[in-house]
């Protein structure tokens, strides 16, 4: 049996703007459909003159997709109904079009552009802040301090990058705004990022954007800090089944995806264990409130 781009809503609204979340889904399908036929990773990457490795490449949609290679594996899978046929090639080029982020390539790094385009199209993005607001929540004055000392090379290259952090913003506005629960440390209330006025400003805006239905927010109390997890990540989770759940996890040089079930579980019982630790959000817009009014 086959399995084509509409029996899985792909085509939807969705994934209308987000085609690194589009080459997953099509790579996914691609995948089910060799498997479905019986037919080695290797043998069709022979079949499309590449290797093993390249192929695997391919159905976990890291890299991009030819019509042609397509177009070759569907023969090879079995698939002839020309609706069928064209559905996956319209897909192609849908995959290929590229997102909003990707003019700001000359300041975002190559390992970021990835995760901008699946937080596009998350439908859940859960986040634990050990240092800084969640980029998601920052103040354009707070951002813009952030990204100041975050060794940007030139102003016009900070104004950019801060230009990239509100574009993002403005996911959790949109009419199919993602859910967001973010836990931050205590600490971050107060770190003077960009200085007092800077930070009440920012406390403001957290007590604001907390009070949106798409959004909750923690506070992980000192006493509480350290236990369930060492240091920053995110999890993001999709609607469509076919995306598998992606842990980001940021480093000084880089940044590391994890999707298999054993890290996605334990990041995911790291989650839970900070729910539960972290106060709740009710008493989490209170510790922002009374901070703010010791600044």
């Amino acid at each position: 049996m086959t399995v084509g781009p509409s029996d899985n809503s792909t085509s939807g609204g969705s994934l209308g703007g987000a085609p690194t979340a589009r080459r997953m889904v099509l790579g996914a399908q691609l995948r089910r459909l060799r498997e479905a036929a019986g037919i080695s990773r290797a043998d069709a990457g022979y079949r499309i003159r590449s290797s093993e490795s390249k192929m695997s490449r391919i159905e976990l949609g890291r890299v991009g997709f030819k019509e042609r290679d397509v177009a070759d594996l569907l023969t090879m899978y079995g698939v002839d109904d020309p609706a069928e046929r064209e559905a996956f090639l319209e897909m192609v080029k849908q995959s290929s079009q590229p997102g909003w982020w990707q003019r700001y390539s000359d300041v975002i790094p190559g390992w970021f552009n990835n995760y901008v385009g699946l937080e596009e199209s998350a439908s859940r993005i859960q986040t634990y802040e050990l240092q800084f607001v969640p980029g998601l929540l920052q103040t354009e004055d707070y951002a813009a301090a952030v990204v100041g000392h975050g060794g940007a090379k030139s102003g016009e290259s900070v104004e950019r990058r801060l230009d990239l952090r509100l574009r993002r913003q403005k996911n959790l506005t949109r009419p199919d705004a993602p859910r967001l629960w973010a836990v931050i440390d205590e600490s971050v209330l107060y770190r003077p990022i960009g200085g007092p006025s800077v930070l009440k400003a920012q406390l403001d805006a957290l007590l604001e954007l907390s009070s949106q239905p798409n959004v909750s927010l923690q506070i992980l109390t000192y006493a509480k800090s350290g236990y369930a997890a060492e240091g920053s990540f995110s999890m993001l989770r999709f609607a469509e089944s076919e995306l598998p759940t992606v842990v980001f996890v940021e480093h000084l040089t880089g940044g590391m995806y994890l999707d298999s079930l054993e890290d996605v579980e334990a990041y995911g019982r790291a989650l839970d264990r900070l729910a539960v630790d972290a106060e709740t959000p009710e008493v989490s817009r209170q510790l922002i409130s009374k901070r703010r009014t010791e600044i």
